[in-house]
């Protein structure tokens, strides 16, 4: 590498700088006389080479983590790219580039749901709204008003006629589908609703809340008929068991306890996260043969296994739970800062995370191994869905942003 002589001059200039500020006085003279240096070293090269030496620092790790990503779409390529063609939907998984960013939440967005039957979606954020998106266009098709603060969670019933909603209001909300209008609004918490979904029938909501309780309501009534109590801190999430048999729920306690529905009595107390639990998920029966498998669990004929359960924390860990043994089977590990959503794949092979870290992460199970991770947003990821027919994936984050993925 050649440098014209005004660079080798600066150089020289910023060399003697450094020698200066290092109290190096003999070396600087010499140094000065080698270099036919005449003036005093000017006050702009105060400090450049330790400047220029951080940044050649910075850009070759920058390097590096580009080759990375370039060998790896090069592996892609030379094997024909994973085309939906050679996948089977089972096997399906976000890429990049994303197809869409939906813009729009003036706020932090919460939560991203696919409705169950048309080709829309919808996202909730702290600027009180809910908002409706065809993901196929990426267009914006309107905005849910009724909230006076954060909208902390949605959900959809399993025939998608209606959506509840709830917020740091204290309220939840209850909206009909086909006219966009708020039909019930539900009061009863004493703090900020964390959470909300429907019972797998559709007649009931839970929810779960900072008050410390989780709650069940009747949709036809619109009143609280179960309060289960015990959780020591902020219930981050509740969420129903496949069967509607069982709520599970997590806290800031560190601990998820398991509920039985119709008696209220909790059957289980799973602790082995080192903070903050943000978020749990049940595993559908699709994903009990690749959980079982991965815990080494022989699956004989005939015999019961699970339910099974997936939790994520801030103490950025994932943990599979076998519920009835109330034991945790296996620990993913590779996020670098807290775990905001889990979800398993429709498929059942996988489990896909998003994270403040600002990916989102796909989970071979069976191998128990991070097999992709996707650049997801500018900021923390809080919310991913995963289309359950379509080959679509759809993440939302504090950058306001919504993100649709396609998957092949």
């Amino acid at each position: 590498m050649v440098l014209t002589e005004r660079q080798k001059e600066e150089l020289n200039y910023a060399i003697a700088d450094y020698l200066k500020a290092q109290g190096y006085d003999g070396a600087l003279e010499v140094f000065k006389k080698d270099a036919c240096l005449t003036n005093d070293v000017d006050k702009k090269f105060s400090g450049l080479l330790e400047k220029k030496w951080t940044s050649v620092i910075r850009l070759q790790k920058k390097v590096m983590e580009l080759e990375t990503k370039l060998s790896e779409a090069t592996r892609e390529a030379s094997q024909g790219g994973p085309s939906r063609r050679t996948r089977t939907p089972a096997e399906w998984i976000p890429r990049p580039p994303e197809r869409y960013e939906l813009t729009g939440h003036r706020a932090p967005v919460t939560r991203v749901r696919f409705h169950p039957v048309y080709s829309i979606l919808v996202s909730s954020s702290e600027d009180a709204t809910v908002k409706v998106w065809d993901y196929e266009t990426g267009d914006f098709e309107r905005t849910l008003k009724g909230h006076t603060d954060a909208v902390q969670d949605i959900a959809f019933d399993h025939t998608g006629k209606f959506l509840a909603s709830c917020s740091a209001d204290m309220t939840i909300k209850l909206w009909d589908f086909q006219s966009y209008d708020c039909v019930k609004t539900l009061h009863g918490h004493d703090h900020n609703i964390s959470s909300v979904s429907f019972m797998p029938t559709g007649d009931f909501l839970v929810s779960s809340s900072r008050d410390k309780t989780v709650k069940m309501w009747e949709i036809a009534t619109g009143y609280c008929v179960k309060t289960f109590q015990g959780h020591r801190e902020w219930v981050r999430r509740a969420r129903v068991s496949p069967d509607g048999s069982l709520i599970a729920s997590c806290s800031n306690d560190q601990t998820i306890m398991i509920w039985v529905v119709e008696t209220k009595e909790c059957k289980a107390e799973l602790r082995d996260h080192d903070h903050v639990i943000e978020c749990i998920q049940w595993a559908p029966e699709v994903s009990t043969p690749h959980i079982a498998e991965a815990a080494d669990v022989e699956m004989k004929k005939g015999a019961q296994l699970g339910p099974f359960l997936a939790s994520g924390s801030r103490d950025k860990t994932i943990k599979i739970w076998d519920v009835h043994a109330g034991v945790c089977l296996f620990t993913l590990t590779g996020h670098d800062n807290w775990v905001r959503e889990i979800l398993f794949h429709p498929g059942g092979k996988y489990l896909v995370s998003g994270a403040d870290d600002k990916t989102v992460r796909v989970w071979d199970m069976k191998n128990k191994r991070c097999m992709k991770s996707l650049e997801a947003h500018q900021h923390f990821v809080t919310s991913v869905d995963f289309h359950k027919t379509s080959p679509y994936v759809v993440t939302g984050s504090v950058d306001t942003t919504l993100k649709v993925w396609e998957c092949r």
